[in-house]
């Protein structure tokens, strides 16, 4: 996508979007140069009348099929003067006033939006998000139902689905208030009625330890050195039998480069970045030691090195 400075690299390197993400990353070494940018994609150009007359264009926002009419309804305005700008009039204001049936959808489709913005998502997430919403709704059987929890939980299943999978906790600190074990719950109740209604499961994408590494460390503002390291030993553990959870397994990985660099992370910093509870770290820890010998990359660290961690 071009070039830029890479601080690791000490000159302009090839840099790389990664558009799921949202992260710009340097070809050569690895480094996020810069993380959740907003994806924008064009829109449509609109020119002014000189004359100082209203804007003649009458292109609106992109259809959505997920709407009643596509999200084309019209809208009842008036003129305010010469200046482009328009003012609802009373007849508009009455028109719009609960009679669009897909009011509750537009409204829910805000707060995803919301939700997608402040995660760094990108419209493909977003969009997901929108499409397994409208399918519980269709059914209309979530009514009762905490929303923040089920359109939280929409999030989610669109993140697994799209293979770029965030935690509950982070999908619980744009949640609106809702906890995770509600959004556990909506999740749930997804899953089995969504199947129900298929005749199958629901698709929704296997999570690995390393689909969390580089966000987790870039949380904890890891050197390039010690991500590329915990990027290869967290993808080599995955060769052995380690029954934890994937953000569990991330976590200890993190917990056990550190230990071995000059700049270590005190384990409760680790657990506030990755949302991993102290305990839920050390008993991965204690899994993953027996095998740290292959685990971490010989170039990082050497047999001495590995003498230094605590034993668990």
């Amino acid at each position: 996508m071009g070039d830029a400075f890479c601080s690791d690299c000490k000159k302009h390197t090839e840099v790389v979007f990664d558009h799921s993400a949202g992260d710009t990353v340097c070809s050569e070494c690895g480094l996020v140069l810069e993380s959740h940018s907003i994806d924008e994609t064009s829109e449509w150009r609109t020119f002014a009348n000189e004359s100082g007359d209203n804007d003649p264009v009458r292109v609106g926002g992109p259809t959505n099929p997920l709407l009643t009419d596509g999200g084309l309804s019209t809208v009842i305005a008036k003129p305010n003067g010469a200046s482009g700008e328009f003012l609802s009039s009373s007849l508009g204001r009455w028109q719009n006033r609960g009679s669009n049936p897909d009011r509750g959808l537009i409204m829910a489709f805000k707060t995803i939006a919301t939700m997608s913005e402040r995660l760094g998502l990108v419209a493909t997430i977003k969009d997901r998000a929108n499409e397994i919403y409208k399918k519980v709704e269709d059914q209309k059987s979530s009514r009762g139902r905490n929303q923040d929890a089920l359109l939280a939980a929409c999030l989610y299943i669109a993140c697994r689905q799209e293979d770029k999978p965030r935690t509950v906790k982070e999908i619980c600190s744009v949640a609106n208030g809702a906890t995770k074990k509600e959004i556990g719950r909506a999740k749930e109740y997804i899953v089995k009625h969504l199947g129900l209604e298929a005749g199958q499961s629901v698709e929704m994408g296997t999570i690995h330890a390393g689909d969390f590494m580089r966000r987790f460390c870039s949380n904890l503002g890891m050197s390039n050195h010690t991500v590329k390291a915990a990027t290869e030993a967290v993808k080599t553990s995955e060769q052995f039998d380690i029954r934890r959870s994937p953000i569990s397994i991330a976590a200890a990985v993190i917990y056990i480069i550190t230990q071995l660099s000059d700049d270590k992370k005190l384990l409760r910093d680790i657990s506030l970045a990755t949302g991993v509870a102290e305990g839920t770290i050390r008993n991965s820890y204690k899994d993953l030691y027996p095998h740290v010998s292959k685990i971490i990359p010989a170039w990082y660290a050497n047999k001495e090195d590995l003498k230094n961690l605590c034993s668990p």
